[in-house]
């Protein structure tokens, strides 16, 4: 290939790169000076916001209650100055905001402001998630004591993720909810979506592999095991034949729900409180408060059984 013919090859390359219809629905234009959410930026706010709901444990080791209100303030000074920025980045996701004027001052504002109200929620969050650690703690009978729950286990660090992404998504901020769950996703292979609906005591024993979709409400003192999905059966289309977005269509779990490894749980079902569900099942309708569902042994089909329904 002659140094003409590649030339023209790069930019014919560029040219069919740069098409507008092939840009469709694939290309955000960001305001001046406004860039996208970064991932290093959040991975930042993660750790921060970690170490302010579980200071010693995550950030400096160094902190002692002698000096906690002082380690407080500056890590909350910081958070806030690193999350107003990366919500004003996010704001340019919003539905709609492509063609509405907005002021560079008027966005950092706002912005600024559903920062101050995620922090002024960080002491509730502590107390879910205090109550999620306990759960965990009294639930695994290998857990020595808290600070191994809080500084090992994969679904406390989910679930600050979880929790901080939930708060935000009810305050309208678009996208960095969805990235924070996504990073807990790959951190620790726990799927959360920030719309599910949590209670408080909630826990995953192992936890790799569950996924938890948009629409599910959890009640209280909910555990459930490796593997588990709670997902949709299927989805209503509209006249194009596409699903139809928002409406309900994950499990609703009850308080006192425990569902065991790689159970799979589809469609707007309730599980009533108390409910067990075994491993490997797959369940499509509703069970009765107090109920059990065990996979059935093949052989002389009867309901295989725990050990005293305490685990597997």
């Amino acid at each position: 290939m002659s140094t003409q013919e590649f030339t023209q090859l790069l930019t014919q390359t560029v040219e069919r790169l740069s098409e507008k219809d092939s840009l469709k629905g694939l290309f955000h234009q960001h305001r001046e000076g406004n860039p996208p959410p970064s991932n290093k930026v959040l991975e930042e706010i993660v750790e921060l916001s970690r170490a302010i709901l579980f200071p010693g444990y995550f950030g400096k080791s160094s902190v002692d209650m002698r000096i906690i209100r002082y380690h407080m303030g500056v890590s909350i000074e910081r958070l806030h100055t690193l999350l107003s920025d990366q919500i004003c980045a996010g704001l340019g996701f919003a539905p709609g905001d492509e063609e509405e004027e907005t002021s560079a001052t008027a966005l950092q504002q706002r912005a600024e402001q559903l920062a101050a109200q995620l922090i002024a929620r960080l002491p509730d969050i502590r107390e879910l998630l205090a109550t999620d650690v306990e759960a965990a703690y009294n639930g695994d009978p290998a857990a020595t004591g808290y600070g191994e729950i809080i500084s090992c286990y994969p679904i406390i660090k989910a679930l600050v993720n979880y929790r901080v992404a939930h708060e935000l998504l009810l305050l309208n901020v678009p996208l960095i909810p969805r990235m924070l769950t996504e990073m807990a996703h790959s951190e620790t292979g726990i799927d959360i979506h920030p719309a599910a609906q949590i209670g408080h005591h909630f826990t995953i024993d192992h936890g790799t592999g569950v996924v938890i979709g948009a629409t599910c409400i959890i009640g209280n003192n909910v555990k459930l095991y490796q593997g588990v999905t709670l997902g949709a059966k299927s989805f209503p289309l509209d006249s194009d034949g596409n699903p139809i977005k928002g409406i309900p269509r994950h499990p609703i779990l009850e308080d006192d729900v425990i569902v065991y490894a790689n159970a799979t749980l589809l469609g707007r079902i309730t599980i009533g409180k108390g409910c067990v569900v075994g491993a490997n099942v797959w369940v499509t309708h509703s069970m009765k408060p107090k109920t059990k569902k065990y996979k059935k042994d093949k052989t002389d089909n009867i309901d295989l059984e725990f050990n005293n329904g305490t685990g597997i």
